[in-house]
């Protein structure tokens, strides 16, 4: 349009949390930038989350789990590989960031991008067939009928890893779930802008509020009450630290939480398998 210049000025995002299906933005009030790589030029504000927010998106995951672990496997399944879809539908977005703060060529970019869909689908598979792989018949003395299946832990809390990658942390938040798992994600810093397009892609999947929670913080400042919250079930840290897996692992004997770690060949049935109970039934059999 004429009389307009031609230097259009871009404004920084501002990149909320993902807290029961919903993006509320810190009840602390801070943030942390994220500048294009390479620069001092702000890319998007984001919010960093406090230990309240973190209490809030436990909250949300214990509300959401009774729902998502009830339902069928199938179903889950299909939300799993509609999440593929959605993402695929999110691709320029998240090239575009992935290029932008991270410094990523258009190639690995798309690369990224490929192996998260691919993450979604593969794992979608595994939904309703992990427990018929594990499960088992057990030979017993007696009159009765002795079975061995697979259930959910409850509520997960995942730690992301301090150097960013795409496929890692896609691919852990879809082996959580597929069990029926609600889960807890804290994103460190490094990459964390890719909040906003995997929030899209988890409110457009039909994925039942509260299932997964994204946080966007400081891991220094909350992986102590991370280890010591007394209502997630699980732990899965992808980070380096041995100081924070120590500490994680010594807090959290006080409410008997599992935690995982060395999770850095993601794909596969260990991932599942990493976040399930086992639980043994007998049934009486009638002459």
């Amino acid at each position: 349009m004429s009389g307009l210049s031609s230097n259009i000025v871009k404004v920084p995002k501002t990149i909320k949390l993902f807290i029961g299906g919903e993006l509320p933005r810190t009840e602390s009030g801070r943030s942390f930038p994220v500048n294009y790589f390479g620069s001092q030029k702000i890319y998007a504000n984001l919010c960093l989350a406090s230990r309240k927010d973190f209490r809030n998106a436990v909250t949300a995951a214990k509300d959401a789990l009774k729902g998502w672990e009830s339902k069928s496997a199938f179903n889950r399944s299909q939300v799993l590989y509609r999440m593929a879809e959605m993402a695929e539908g999110k691709r320029l977005e998240i090239v575009e960031i992935l290029m932008s703060t991270l410094g990523a060529n258009n190639s690995d970019a798309n690369t990224a991008v490929d192996d998260a869909i691919d993450a979604f689908v593969y794992y979608s598979g595994w939904c309703d067939k992990f427990s018929q792989v594990i499960g088992s018949v057990n030979p017993v003395a007696g009159p009765h009928h002795n079975f061995t299946g697979a259930e959910p832990v409850g509520v997960v809390t995942l730690i992301g890893c301090e150097k960013f990658n795409l496929k890692n942390l896609v691919a852990m938040i879809s082996a959580i779930i597929a069990s029926g798992n609600t889960l807890v994600v804290l994103m460190p810093q490094e990459g964390a802008a890719i909040l906003a397009p995997l929030a899209e892609v988890f409110m457009t999947s039909d994925l039942p509020k509260g299932v997964i929670n994204l946080l966007s913080g400081d891991t220094q400042e909350l992986y102590k009450v991370i280890g010591s919250h007394m209502e997630a079930q699980s732990i899965c840290y992808l980070g380096t630290e041995t100081k924070v897996l120590t500490e994680l692992k010594s807090l959290a004997t006080a409410s008997m939480k599992r935690v995982v770690w060395n999770t850095k060949e993601s794909w596969g049935l260990e991932p599942v398998l990493s976040f399930v109970e086992y639980k043994t039934v007998w049934h009486p059999i009638g002459y």
